[in-house]
Order: C-alpha cells, then structure tokens, then sequence
C-alpha cells in the first residue's frame, strides 16, 4: 500500500503525516472536526489557552467515542440475545 505524505492543520499548527490513500480522508475529516470543535468550545467559553481548549476538544471527543463504543456493544449484545431467542424458537418448531 503507498502511503501520503500530507500535512494536517490542528489548532493553527501543522502535522506532518504519512497515511495510505484509503486514509487520507478520513484523516482530514478528523482534523477538521477537531478544529471546529475547537473552534466552538473558544466561543462558548471565552477561553484563550490553545493547551486547555485542546485537552477540553480531546475530552469531548474522546467521551462522545466510549458512548458510540458503548452503544455498540449493548446492542450487540441485545442483538446475540435476540438471535439466540430465534434459535431456541427455531428447536422448537423443527422438534
């Protein structure tokens, strides 16, 4: 796989990044949300330490990620029940 050498614009700094093809958008679309949260969170609090407003954007995201995880595991899980739900019914209909 050949990999990209891009650079990434986070909090008015740029990251020198090698990514493969298949990255490279969804390595800017992240970028890009990072710096419009970035962005939103300097308006609703007035803040002017670039360091806080990461470490605050970084916790944002990282919280809304172990939600989405989260979710994804309860549902799987209630998806494994189900399935096993339709087996038992399946063993019983075939006996």
């Amino acid at each position: 796989m050949k990999e990209l050498s891009i650079k990434v614009n986070i909090a008015d700094r740029y990251y020198p990044l090698k990514v493969t093809s298949e990255q490279e958008e969804l390595v800017r679309q992240a970028a890009k949300l990072i710096n419009n949260k970035l962005k939103a969170l300097q308006q609703e609090f007035d803040v002017k330490d670039k360091q806080d407003m990461l470490s605050m954007t970084i916790l944002e995201l990282a919280t809304q990620l172990i939600t989405l995880q989260s979710k994804h595991v309860i549902e799987e899980d209630g998806l494994n029940a189900q399935l096993q739900e339709l087996r038992t019914l399946l063993k019983d209909v075939s006996i």
